[in-house]
C-alpha cells in the first residue's frame, strides 16, 4: 500500500475517532436530505398554486360577458411565472422578485408578492435548500474537520519522523487531501443525488445539470484544497482553525451579504412612485389622446384621414376611437419599455459589480453560476418581464383592434339610452385571445450565462492549487 493511502486511511481513523466530527457529518447528512425533500415539495407546491391561480385567472378573463373592448383593456390579466425543473435545487431570486404581474392597458406593472415579503427575515439569510446547504454549511463541516490535517502533525512534532520513516511531503499532503475530499463527496453526496432525482422531470436539460454538478465538485474540492493548504502554513491548529472561520466568514458570510447593498449604493434605482410621476410627466409632452389640439395626434389625425382619402373620421371605414387607442398604447408602450431598459441597465451594473466582489469570495461566483444554469437568476426574472410586457401589449392591441374593427364610431360616441348596448361586442371574443405561455431558454443559454461565475470558480482553485503545490515544496525543504 502506498504512503499516500495509508496517511489518508490514518486521517479517515482520526475523524472517525472523533465523536463530534462523526456526529456533525451525520448530521449534515440529515440537514442535507432535509434540504432536499423540503426544497422539492415546496417548489412543488409552489408550482401547483401558481398553475391553478393562472388557471383560475384564465377562466375569469374569458368568463367576461359582452363588453366594450376598452372595457376588457381596463379589466386586465393576471399572469404567473411558472418556474423551471431546476428551481427546487436553487430557487435563486425567486423569492425577491415577485412570481406574479398584473397586465392592463396604459401600464406596466411590476412583479409582485415575493415569499421575502411575506416571511420572516430567514428567509433573506438563505433558504434551507440544497444549493445553501453546499454553499455555507458544507465549506464550515470541512473546516471543522480539517484544519488541524497538517498543523496537528507540526505541533505534535511528528511530521519530521513521518519523512524519515520514507514519506515525503508530497505523499503527506496528498494523503491528507485525499482523507479530507473523501469527506466532501460523502457530504455532497446526498445533496447530487437529490439534485438527479429534482431535475429528472420533464423540461430538465443535460447541459446545466452538468455545470451545476462541475461548479459544486469544485467549490467543495477548493474548500479542501484551502483547509489543507492553511493547515500547512500555520503552526498550531488553534490558529489554522481561526484563520479558517475568518476565511469562511468572510467569503460566504460578509461579501455576499455587503455586495448587493454595495452595488444598490453605486447604481440606485428609482422607485415606483419617482418612476410613475417621470412616465406621467413624458406622456403629457409627447402627446395626450384626449387633447383635440394636441400636435402628435392632430398629425396623426391627418395622417389617417389622408390615408382613407376621406375628410372626416365620420367617414372612416374603421372606429377611429379605436385608431387612437392603438397609436396611445404604442405609444406609452415605447416609453415604458425606455424606462425599463434604464432599470435593466442599472440592475445589469448592479450584478457587474457584486461579479467584481466574486472575485474576492468564490461562494458569490458559485451562486452566479449555479443560479445562471438553473434559470434562477435575474436573467431569468428579466425574461419573464420581457415575455410578460411582450403578452401584455400583444392582447391590449388586438383589443384595441377590435374596437376599430368591430364597433362604429357612431356607436361609440353615441350617447342615448341604448348606446351602451350597441358598444359591446360577443364574449367570444375574449376567449380566442392567446393564453400567456412562458418560454423557458435553451440549454446553450443557461450554459452559457453560467460560464464567467464557473471560470471564477476554477480560476480560485487553480491558484490554490498552485500555492499549495508550492507550499508542499517549501514543507519538504524543512
Amino acid at each position: 500500500m502506498s504512503a499516500i493511502s495509508l496517511i489518508a486511511r490514518d486521517e479517515l481513523r482520526l475523524m472517525r475517532r472523533n465523536r463530534v466530527a462523526v456526529t456533525a457529518v451525520v448530521l449534515l447528512l440529515v440537514l442535507t436530505l432535509v434540504a432536499v425533500v423540503t426544497s422539492w415539495t415546496h417548489q412543488q407546491g409552489i408550482a401547483e398554486t401558481r398553475a391553478k391561480h393562472q388557471s383560475e385567472a384564465n377562466h375569469a378573463f374569458e368568463a367576461q360577458p359582452d363588453r366594450h373592448p376598452h372595457r376588457v383593456v381596463h379589466y386586465g390579466h393576471f399572469i404567473f411565472r411558472p418556474l423551471g425543473p431546476l428551481a427546487a435545487f436553487d430557487p435563486g431570486v425567486d423569492a425577491f422578485t415577485g412570481n406574479n404581474m398584473f397586465l392592463e392597458g396604459h401600464r406596466q406593472n411590476t412583479a409582485n408578492f415575493g415569499d421575502v415579503r411575506q416571511s420572516s427575515l430567514l428567509v433573506r439569510f438563505g433558504q434551507l435548500t440544497p444549493a445553501f446547504v453546499l454553499q455555507s454549511v458544507a465549506p464550515l463541516l470541512l473546516i471543522f474537520l480539517g484544519y488541524g490535517a497538517v498543523a496537528r502533525e507540526t505541533e505534535r512534532g511528528t511530521l519530521r519522523p513521518l519523512m524519515v520513516q520514507g514519506a515525503s511531503a508530497r505523499d503527506i499532503v496528498l494523503g491528507k487531501l485525499g482523507a479530507l475530499w473523501l469527506v466532501a463527496v460523502l457530504v455532497g453526496l446526498p445533496a447530487m443525488i437529490g439534485f438527479v432525482l429534482i431535475s429528472g422531470q420533464p423540461g430538465a436539460l443535460a447541459g446545466p445539470m452538468a455545470i451545476i454538478a462541475l461548479a459544486y465538485a469544485a467549490y467543495l474540492l477548493l474548500w479542501v484544497v484551502v483547509i489543507t493548504l492553511v493547515s500547512m502554513l500555520v503552526r498550531r491548529r488553534r490558529d489554522a482553525l481561526l484563520a479558517l472561520l475568518a476565511i469562511w466568514a468572510v467569503t460566504v458570510v460578509l461579501l455576499p451579504r455587503v455586495a448587493p447593498d454595495i452595488a444598490a449604493r453605486a447604481y440606485p434605482l428609482s422607485n415606483r412612485l419617482q418612476t410613475d410621476v417621470a412616465i406621467a410627466r413624458d406622456l403629457r409632452r409627447i402627446g395626450d389622446s384626449h387633447n383635440p389640439d394636441d400636435p402628435h395626434f392632430a398629425a396623426f389625425k391627418a395622417a389617417v384621414l389622408k390615408r382613407y382619402g376621406v375628410t372626416r373620421v365620420e367617414d372612416l371605414p374603421v372606429n377611429y376611437k379605436g385608431l387612437l387607442a392603438l397609436e396611445g398604447e404604442a405609444m406609452t408602450s415605447r416609453l415604458f419599455d425606455s424606462y425599463a431598459k434604464r432599470d435593466f441597465a442599472a440592475q445589469a451594473s448592479q450584478n457587474a459589480l457584486v461579479a467584481g466582489v466574486g472575485l474576492l469570495s468564490p461562494t458569490i461566483a458559485l451562486r452566479q453560476a449555479s443560479m445562471a444554469a438553473a434559470g434562477t437568476d435575474f436573467a431569468g426574472h428579466r425574461r419573464f418581464l420581457e415575455q410578460a410586457e411582450r403578452y401584455r401589449y400583444d392582447l391590449v392591441q388586438r383589443l384595441n383592434r377590435l374596437q376599430a374593427d368591430a364597433v362604429s364610431y357612431a356607436d361609440d360616441t353615441a350617447k342615448d339610452a341604448g348606446a351602451d348596448r350597441r358598444k359591446r361586442i360577443g364574449a367570444a371574443n375574449w376567449q380566442r385571445m392567446p393564453e400567456f405561455a412562458f418560454r423557458q431558454p435553451d440549454a446553450e443559454t443557461l450554459v452559457g450565462a453560467s460560464l464567467p461565475g464557473l471560470a471564477v470558480v476554477f480560476g480560485w482553485l487553480a491558484a490554490a492549487g498552485l500555492a499549495l503545490v508550492v507550499a508542499t515544496r517549501r514543507l519538504g525543504a524543512k
